[in-house]
């Protein structure tokens, strides 16, 4: 089953004396803080929405003031609580794209069958990213290309991997 919510966010501290909120972005445009007029706080296994309202995208941060913040001891409150947005919400995906946390949890399988692993993480450092599978054998790292994951299906929780692609760029840690 697909996630129903995102993480976006992090609320990092009160801003300002009216209980807006300085969050740190996790999305991949912060800017959609400003068409985003409900954000969920997770408690427990729920998630519960709260309107929102962004003034600014400032220096890599939203500022946002959240339903039932009125004051910084409001916010206090919150500080260091993670935010989602619920998927009817998210960023559109454009051609062959997926959302990471959609990815974390597929299985990886060579094109005759024989299973690679579990994907574990995926390292966003520079111009490409980096798959982390757990395998029988160990940790394994390989750029997520397009050449060597042939096929990506996320609603099968299934990723098709090329074996011989794979074992020219991927590295095993012990």
């Amino acid at each position: 089953m697909l996630n129903a919510y995102f993480l976006v966010g992090e609320i990092l501290k009160p801003q300002g004396v009216r209980g807006e909120a300085k969050i740190k972005p996790y999305a991949s445009n912060p800017d959609d803080f400003k068409r985003w007029k409900t954000l969920y706080l997770k408690e427990g296994e729920a998630y519960r929405p709260l309107e929102a309202r962004c003034s600014r995208v400032h220096d890599g941060f939203a500022y946002v003031t959240l339903e039932g913040c009125t004051t910084p001891e409001d916010v206090e409150r919150l500080r260091g609580k993670e935010i989602y947005v619920d998927r009817a919400h998210a960023a559109k995906l454009g051609e062959d794209e997926v959302y990471i946390s959609d990815l974390i949890g597929c299985e990886a399988f060579t094109r005759e069958g024989e299973k690679v692993g579990v994907l574990i993480d995926v390292l966003q450092y520079g111009t490409v990213d980096t798959y982390v599978f757990r395998t029988k054998h160990g940790s394994l790292m390989a750029p997520a290309l397009k050449a060597v994951f042939v096929e990506t299906d996320v609603e099968n929780r299934k990723i098709v991997v090329d074996r011989e692609r794979l074992e020219e760029v991927a590295v095993l840690e012990d």
